[in-house]
């Protein structure tokens, strides 16, 4: 599977660890690296989590043109700060079905609409986990300059502050620079 990706916390990677915060539920055990890699390269680790890319699920065909027109790509030379953020929802979040989530997650919680806002600054990659029976159900990785943490860190505030994230149950946020 191509598309599938391993993060490994522990003491190797490309990634140095600034800071890691338990946002909502359990954290995760600190680690000082992380290594982002394909599932048979993966190195051992503290912990590790996996994810893969899939179609952008609740988007519509206009949304996902403005996001393919907008969006940079991951692995640029500025961008040498980095966060994963692990997400888990509630039960009652997925007992709802497709329709009522993207009216929470778009109609009223404007998530595309508020990430866009900060394109092409912020590149993101969303990777699924919950059909790997894994502890997460999405693992967002983001990649931005140094003199773009304020506005991620306003991204985020903005984001938890929608109804959308009154069903996230477990949330990390794992803030990281590029390793020399």
């Amino acid at each position: 599977m191509d598309n599938l990706f391993v993060f490994t916390g522990g003491e190797t990677g490309s990634w140095r660890v600034t800071a890691m915060t338990a946002v909502a539920g359990e954290g995760l055990p600190p680690v000082s690296r992380l290594a982002m890699t394909g599932k048979t390269d993966a190195p051992a680790g503290q912990w590790r989590l996996s994810g893969f890319t899939s179609n952008l699920r609740y988007a519509t065909a206009g949304e996902v043109t403005d996001l393919r027109g907008r969006q940079e790509g991951l692995g640029r030379a500025d961008a040498t700060c980095a966060a994963l953020i692990p997400i888990r929802k509630s039960a009652r979040w997925w007992e709802m079905a497709q329709d009522e989530r993207r009216a929470i997650f778009e109609e009223t919680s404007r998530h595309t609409a508020i990430g866009m806002e900060y394109l092409p600054a912020i590149a993101r990659r969303l990777h699924h986990s919950r059909d790997l029976g894994e502890p997460f159900d999405f693992l967002t990785w983001f990649e931005f300059a140094p003199e773009q943490a304020q506005a991620f860190d306003h991204l985020l505030a903005r984001l938890r502050a929608t109804e959308e994230w009154r069903y996230v149950e477990r949330e990390v946020d794992i803030r990281l620079e590029r390793a020399g």
